[in-house]
């Protein structure tokens, strides 16, 4: 038998039992719908977090309280929880590093309830400075921002994030309307243009508004916006040896965007390997899968086996044929679980970020194919050691 014979022989055995090889490549579906579907996702909590950092602005600068080395697992998020850091810290980065940086905001963020009339909902409130805008790249839609002489005296005023304003007003202008948060009262000044999640659904307040209203001792962060026509790392040092003449040297840390996206990846890259492991598994069940049926159909096919030898065929011919079949079932299960899983992403996509990359479909693809290398070879040997004339004589 020529390669083109036994080819047509395996597809013709496969296509005699369409449930039973259907439910035979089905681990193999489900192995690789899973690689595809979620590598994407953790790519596109990359390419989201990435977008995220990108419309906060350029030149940034972060200063959180403690001595944090993310590198050791420990978090932007953490140190932001339990800063120490006061308002006179952004001062004297003010006064010492004023050279080096266009803008200094001192940063608050707590979550709270606010309300209007019947709506209430659980938010965040970032307090910041009337400034910040210059840092975040943010701009007002409707109504203003809050001025100076509002976060001097701590006014109970706020600017809306685009989509809390909808939830809670909906089509209604909700300028110089009054909001409760906590059933302390707000005057709302505007609505901020939409930028993403994180903003679209927070209030921005003055920090000081937050230190009085709510009695914080410590504001969260500080973040730095540098000149645009300084060095970059020389900015961040001038920051650091400014806050050493109130701070020791493990009482702060400053972070660039860069440092935290490439701590935040390196967590990413880590969970990618983990689920990629896990997806794994269900290749090997599948190829396990495959294994056992081809051993039931060696044993239901011997007299079959045996007239094919009694007509010529040689046994390399029959472990050839029964090796086709095991790389058919898991390669046609590989892309029917690719084409699952691109419909999955293709569906998802506009909320997920996520995009199929190639280096996935390379993976889930050629282990599939290995799998049906690995668990078809022993069946195929088997078949291939039949003695024709016993299985001629095989009931």
């Amino acid at each position: 038998m020529n390669v083109k014979e036994t080819l047509k022989a395996a597809t013709g055995s496969l296509l005699l039992n369409k449930v039973r090889s259907f439910l035979t490549m089905l681990g193999v579906i489900i192995g690789v719908f899973a690689v595809i579907s979620l590598v994407s996702l953790v790519g596109g909590m990359k390419n989201y977090i990435k977008d995220q950092f990108e419309g906060l602005g350029s030149n940034l600068l972060f200063v959180v309280g403690g001595k944090i080395d993310m590198n050791q697992g420990q978090g932007f998020n953490t140190a932001m929880m339990n800063s120490s850091l006061k308002e006179k810290h952004a001062d004297t980065i003010r006064t010492f590093a004023k050279d080096y940086v266009d803008t200094v905001s001192p940063e608050i963020q707590l979550s709270k309830t606010v309300k209007y009339k019947t709506q209430g909902y659980y938010v965040s409130l970032f307090g910041t400075g009337y400034d910040s805008t210059k840092i975040y790249n943010s701009t007002v839609e409707k109504g203003r921002y809050f001025t100076r002489a509002e976060q001097n005296s701590s006014s109970r005023v706020v600017v809306l994030g685009n989509l809390l304003s909808n939830k809670l007003f909906g089509d209604a202008s909700p300028i110089n309307k009054v909001i409760k948060i906590d059933n302390k009262s707000f005057e709302v000044l505007g609505v901020l243009n939409k930028k993403g999640p994180d903003f679209d659904e927070s209030i921005v307040i003055p920090y000081t508004t937050l230190i009085d209203t709510f009695e914080r001792a410590n504001i969260t962060a500080i973040t730095v916006k540098a000149k645009n026509n300084v060095d970059f790392s020389e900015a961040k040092k001038q920051v650091e040896l400014a806050l050493l003449r109130d701070l020791s040297d493990d009482e702060f840390t400053v972070y660039t965007q860069e440092d935290i996206l490439s701590s935040v990846n390196s967590i990413l890259s880590i969970l990618t390997s983990v689920l990629v492991a896990i997806s794994g598994i269900s290749l090997v069940v599948g190829g396990i899968g495959i294994m056992n049926i081809m051993l039931v159909s060696v044993t239901e096919r011997t007299r079959e086996i045996g007239l094919r030898k009694a007509l010529g065929a040689t046994s390399k011919d029959i472990k050839r044929q029964f090796m086709i079949e095991a790389v058919m079932i898991s390669s046609l299960g590989g892309l029917i679980g690719l084409f699952l899983g691109w419909l999955g992403i293709f569906a998802t996509r506009s909320f997920t970020h996520a995009n199929i990359s190639l280096w996935s479909v390379f993976l889930a693809l050629g282990f599939s194919l290995f799998v049906g290398v690995v668990f078809g070879t022993y069946p195929a040997a088997k078949a291939s050691e039949k003695d024709p004339i016993e299985a001629l004589r095989y009931e």
